[in-house]
C-alpha cells in the first residue's frame, strides 16, 4: 500500500471519527438541555402548587374571619332594633353587590362546543362551532334584561365590575380562566327567565345556526346556589358625593 493510499484511508478515518464525536457531543448537550428544561418545569410547577396552597390557606382564614365577624354582628344587634335595621341594610347591599352567597329559583343554562369532527370539516367556519366570549356576554345581557337577580358562570359570580374576555382557547371571567362546558346559573322568576329559550332568540341562534350544544333547565325549588364574588372591587374614577 503506497503513501497516497495510506493518507487517503487515514483522512477518511479522521472524518468518520470527527463526525462521531460531533454527534456524541450534540446528543450530550441535547440531553443536558432536556434535563435542565425538565428541572425548570418541575421547579415552576412546585412554585405554582405552593402559591395555590398559600392562597387556599389565606382564603380559608378569611372565610373563618368573615364567619366570626357575622356572628359578632348578629350577637351585637340582638335586642337592638336600630342595629338590626342597619345589619339588614348591610346584608341587602351585599346581595345586590354580589358579596354574599344567595340561593333561589331560576334557570341553569349549559353551553358547550360542538365536538363533531365530521361537521367541523363540512362547516364553512369551524370557529362558529366553538363558544366565544361574545356568546357568554350576550347570554348574560339577556338574563339581565329579564331581571335576573344573581348570575354565575362556572362558579364565577357576575357583578358590576366583572369582565368576560377571550384568552386563547379559554374564556376569562373575573380574571379566572374557565373552559367549556359553560354552566350559567341565574336566579329570578323562572318563567320569565325561560323566555330566553324562545324562537329567534340568542340561544335558538346558537343551537340552530351555530350547532352548539345548548341546554336550559328551569329550577323552581330554591335549589340554585350562586356563590359570592371573591375578587376585589376597584373604583378608580367613581367618587362618593
Amino acid at each position: 500500500m503506497n503513501k497516497k493510499t495510506i493518507s487517503l484511508v487515514l483522512g477518511l478515518m479522521c472524518v468518520v471519527l470527527s463526525f462521531g464525536i460531533a454527534v456524541q457531543i450534540k446528543t450530550i448537550n441535547g440531553t443536558g438541555t432536556t434535563i435542565s428544561t425538565n428541572t425548570r418545569e418541575n421547579e415552576l410547577r412546585d412554585a405554582v402548587l405552593k402559591a395555590k396552597e398559600k392562597y387556599d390557606n389565606l382564603y380559608k382564614k378569611l372565610e373563618d374571619m368573615e364567619t366570626q365577624l357575622e356572628t359578632e354582628r348578629t350577637n351585637s344587634t340582638q335586642n337592638n332594633d336600630e342595629l338590626t335595621k342597619l345589619e339588614n341594610t348591610i346584608k341587602g347591599g351585599n346581595k345586590i353587590l354580589g358579596l354574599s352567597e344567595v340561593k333561589g329559583n331560576g334557570i341553569v343554562i349549559t353551553v358547550d362546543d360542538n365536538q363533531n369532527i365530521a361537521l367541523s370539516s363540512w362547516y364553512a367556519d369551524p370557529n362558529w362551532l366553538i363558544v366565544h366570549d361574545i356568546d357568554i356576554i350576550n347570554i348574560v345581557n339577556e338574563l339581565k334584561n329579564v331581571d335576573a337577580e344573581a348570575i354565575s358562570i362556572n362558579g364565577q359570580r357576575i357583578v358590576s365590575t366583572s369582565a368576560i374576555e377571550c384568552d386563547g382557547n379559554v374564556i376569562k371571567v373575573n380574571g379566572q380562566k374557565i373552559g367549556a362546558p359553560f354552566v350559567i346559573k341565574a336566579i329570578g322568576y323562572p318563567e320569565l327567565l325561560m323566555g330566553l329559550d324562545r324562537f329567534g332568540g340568542y340561544l335558538d341562534y346558537l343551537r340552530d345556526e351555530r350547532f352548539l350544544n345548548v341546554d336550559i333547565e328551569k329550577v323552581d325549588k330554591e335549589d340554585i346556589i350562586i356563590p359570592k364574588y371573591t375578587g376585589v372591587m376597584k373604583f378608580e374614577y367613581a367618587e362618593s358625593k
